[in-house]
């Protein structure tokens, strides 16, 4: 059950990731990185219909990390870049060629190998007060540094460092959830009087304003693959380190993981390259109102 909610999740995911670049794109230069972004989105029926989408997918991804560890969700949540495609395929009406179909086999046979190799299992929580947490805290501050070196940047390169500055983000809301579920497994009073669930939501109103600022910037073919890859990878890492999440450490086990994860990175890559994510944001549009 835990790879059909996974998949489900990086399906309404994938859809919403589209519906929100599409309204998102829209809005003036000037309100990137500024609540006032969220409050002008939060008027557009189709970014509330997008993030609606992505609610359902964090519901079901939340579900599937409370019945499996993270190492065994991310590569499968990895996914949504393929049917983010495959939506936008439908919506813009374009046909799906030969750089589509070989992006996703990458990402589908990387999350395979990964999982098939690794054999993820799960090791010792940590608790709320562990000092194992201070690891998901250095994340964060290379997430600031991500976004202090995209200011002075150009709007494609803008958008790529906030994207993957997102992702990095969302890595640690996967991380923060699991811990949520953990203590809520201990009663609910335990979970209110954790600062868990609070620090999950603060992680996922900053991910959700870098991710709209990169979606501003630039078309989905530019800003997505980096947010998509930044995730998996840092909620493995943090895993980890702070679940103390297993993995096989055989040189062919080793071997076959590093191959996997780049197989994922790389068919990324090439499905954020296609042209049919970003067909009518190309067209010129009015960035100041």
């Amino acid at each position: 059950m835990k790879i059909f909610f996974a998949l489900a999740a990086a399906c309404l995911i994938g859809i919403g990731f589209v519906a929100q670049q599409h309204a998102a794109y829209r809005e003036p230069l000037g309100e990137m990185l500024h609540l006032k972004l969220l409050s002008h989105l939060a008027r557009n029926r189709l970014w509330l219909l997008g993030i609606a989408a992505m609610v359902g997918g964090q519901v079901l991804g939340a579900t599937a990390l409370d019945e499996s560890d993270l190492a065994s969700v991310e590569p499968i949540l990895a996914t949504n870049l393929l049917f983010a495609l495959v939506f936008a395929h439908v919506l813009y009406r374009e046909p799906l060629n030969r750089r589509v179909w070989q992006g996703g086999l990458l990402v589908t046979a990387g999350s395979g190998l990964f999982l098939a190799f690794g054999r993820p299992h799960a090791g010792r929580p940590p608790g709320p007060a562990s000092t194992n947490w201070l690891i998901a805290a250095i994340v964060i501050a290379l997430v600031v540094i991500l976004v202090l070196l995209a200011r002075p940047r150009s709007l494609r390169t803008k958008a790529m460092l906030l994207a993957a500055a997102a992702g990095m983000l969302w890595g640690v809301q996967d991380v923060l959830t699991r811990g949520s579920l953990l203590v809520l497994g201990h009663g609910v009073g335990g979970l209110v009087r954790s600062w868990l669930p609070y620090g999950m939501i603060l992680v996922a109103v900053a991910g959700l304003l870098l991710a709209q600022s990169a979606f501003d910037a630039a078309p989905l073919r530019i800003s997505l693959p980096a947010a998509t890859a930044a995730e998996p990878l840092i909620g493995i890492v943090l895993g980890i380190l702070i679940f103390y999440e297993r993995v096989r450490t055989t040189p062919e086990a080793l071997a076959a993981m590093v191959i996997g994860l780049l197989m994922m990175v790389g068919g990324i890559v090439v499905l954020g390259r296609s042209p049919y994510l970003g067909k009518r944001q190309t067209v010129e549009r009015e960035r100041q109102r």
